[in-house]
């Protein structure tokens, strides 16, 4: 039985995206992505053409996978920071692949544009609404909500020295948010 095209490509890009977000694009060789895909280098060439097409590919699947699962509700905008730290903790080689493109300096690209776009809108409704402090500039709290969720991930803590459990980070993140929000008291 010969494997589709289909099949390959999805071999390829698993193998990928394991081999990038541990060893980042400088790192990640060709032939062990090749090898763990059981393809042949010549094959995966011809379907991404180099290293650096590659990459991008994993990249802009991780964030487009990533953006799908992580809504930003306007009635619950601190469990958006929860829900970024759950999928975070389910798909550490996301956040991996993202950072490694960030030192790389290659943005990625969504499928649908407009999906960060709906979460910014979500964050003005909230502001609209009282819910949130209106102050806040929403692409800048956008980002801040999305550090504030990652904070323990991105440490200069070990792991291992970190004393809060995963479950008291993440209720930690959630009211670290929900103070964030709150509009100040006249």
């Amino acid at each position: 039985m010969t494997a589709t095209t289909a099949d390959v490509r999805s071999r390829v890009l698993l193998a990928a995206r394991a081999e990038f977000a541990e060893r980042g694009l400088a790192g990640a060789r060709v032939d062990r992505i090749a090898a763990e895909a059981r393809a042949s280098k010549e094959r995966l060439y011809a379907y991404f053409g180099d290293k650096v097409t590659l990459f991008q590919a994993v990249l802009d699947a991780d964030a487009a996978e990533f953006h799908a699962a992580v809504t930003l509700d306007p009635a619950d905008v601190a469990g958006f920071v929860g829900a970024v730290f759950d999928e975070s903790a389910r798909h550490p080689e996301h956040l991996r692949m993202l950072t490694w493109a960030r030192l790389e300096g290659i943005p990625y690209r969504l499928p649908d544009e407009a999906v960060p776009r709906r979460k910014l809108e979500a964050l003005e409704q909230a502001q609209r609404e009282g819910r949130v402090d209106p102050g806040w500039r929403p692409e800048d709290l956008l980002e801040l909500l999305f550090s504030v969720a990652h904070a323990w991930v991105q440490t200069p803590v070990r792991p291992e020295d970190q004393v809060s459990s995963p479950a008291e980070q993440r209720a930690a993140a959630v009211e670290a948010a929900r103070r964030i929000l709150a509009a100040p008291v006249p």
